[in-house]
């Protein structure tokens, strides 16, 4: 299962918007509970094709695609220094694929900001550099736990020179992304599990002002740097979708016709760390259940086939695929077939988003 972190400053709306990708309810901030522990749960990647499908097909059972998501405690300029709880935690998310990191832009006086006002760009380099500084601990570590040893193997001076390859850059304040790292040395580090080296997505927390004006803080600024940093930047109002989050799905449709957007913010980010994982769907479909299934991109038939049963990827004879696309112009299967849209594909067939597959095999 392949996961991303939240991370950001106390009382940025973190918790609110983890609630809501994992559908687990309001709750109050960490901040304001003392809570330091990890919250983990799962988040739904909704999809219009899966929705479409249920409707056709009427199954007993509609599922989604699904990702882990992680939220440590809020982090705090200094944290790396022993001055706040968030930085004890990170090791929580380590291991995480992709890093969310939710900055506020939000104004509202009775929730104070950490850092005296409401400045995105700032608040971006303080998470930045704790991340940051969070790997140079570990590298430090490591390179001293090399050095003491009595003797240096091969193996192990080598792993130290690009270690300390990535201690200059991290002292230099270059992400370990942007460290010129060749693929061997990357290699190399892969157990490391570094933050610098993730990818991440940046979730701007508005308020509903902000929300209905389309601007907000630094609004500009922070496009531009996310560009330059080929981040993906996605604007949520985490108080405004908890709200819709509770109403009824028709009174949900309607309050979002009004406000003029077809889906919330959290819908948006979830479907972009899902892509930004390097992960699609393809689809099944019938009277029983209608599932989106995960797999990378670039998977093969046979490898996909895999993810239903290790018999059916074990048996493997052909894979019966309708493109999405097709049923959803001609309305049914039956349809499809007459225009001799469904194809047979062997095992080598590379699996596109939005596949509708049915495997034949045989064990």
């Amino acid at each position: 299962m392949l996961t991303f972190g939240m991370v950001g400053l106390p009382m940025v709306g973190k918790t609110t918007i983890f609630n809501l990708v994992t559908e687990s309810g309001a709750e109050t901030s960490n901040f304001l509970t003392g809570k330091t522990e990890i919250n983990t749960g799962m988040a739904r990647v909704r999809d219009e094709r899966v929705d479409y499908l249920t409707a056709v097909f009427k199954p007993r059972r509609t599922v989604y695609a699904q990702v882990q998501c992680s939220d440590v405690p809020g982090l705090v300029r200094g944290a790396s220094q022993g001055q706040g709880v968030g930085n004890q935690f990170l090791d929580g998310i380590r291991e995480a694929d992709l890093l969310v990191h939710v900055v506020r832009a939000f104004e509202n006086e009775n929730v104070p900001h950490v850092d005296g006002g409401v400045d995105p760009l700032r608040d971006i380099e303080t998470v930045s550099m704790e991340l940051l500084f969070a790997d140079m601990e570990l590298l430090e570590k490591r390179i001293d736990r090399i050095k003491s040893g009595k003797k240096v193997k091969k193996e192990a001076a080598a792993e130290l020179a690009v270690l300390q390859k990535c201690l200059a850059a991290l002292e230099n304040e270059i992400p370990l992304h942007s460290a010129g790292l060749s693929e061997e040395e990357r290699l190399s580090l892969r157990n490391y599990n570094f933050f610098t080296e993730k990818p991440v997505i940046l979730v701007v927390n508005t308020d509903e002002r902000q929300f209905k004006s389309h601007d907000y803080p630094q609004k500009n600024a922070l496009e531009a740097m996310a560009r330059e940093k080929g981040l993906e930047l996605v604007e949520v109002c985490g108080r405004l979708e908890m709200e819709i989050n509770e109403l009824p799905p028709e009174d949900r449709e309607l309050f979002l016709a009004d406000l003029g957007v077809k889906e919330l913010g959290v819908d948006r980010l979830v479907r972009a760390a899902y892509g930004q994982l390097g992960l699609i769907s393809f689809l099944t479909a019938g009277e029983d259940e209608v599932k989106a299934w995960t797999i990378h991109r670039g998977s093969t038939a046979k490898k996909a086939a895999g993810k239903i049963h290790s018999d059916i990827e074990r048996g493997f004879i052909r894979a019966e695929v309708v493109a999405f696309e097709d049923l959803h112009a001609l309305g049914s299967m039956a349809m499809v077939k007459e225009k001799g849209l469904a194809r047979l594909e062997g095992k080598d067939y590379i699996v596109k988003d939005g596949d509708i597959i049915n495997f034949r095999f045989n064990v």
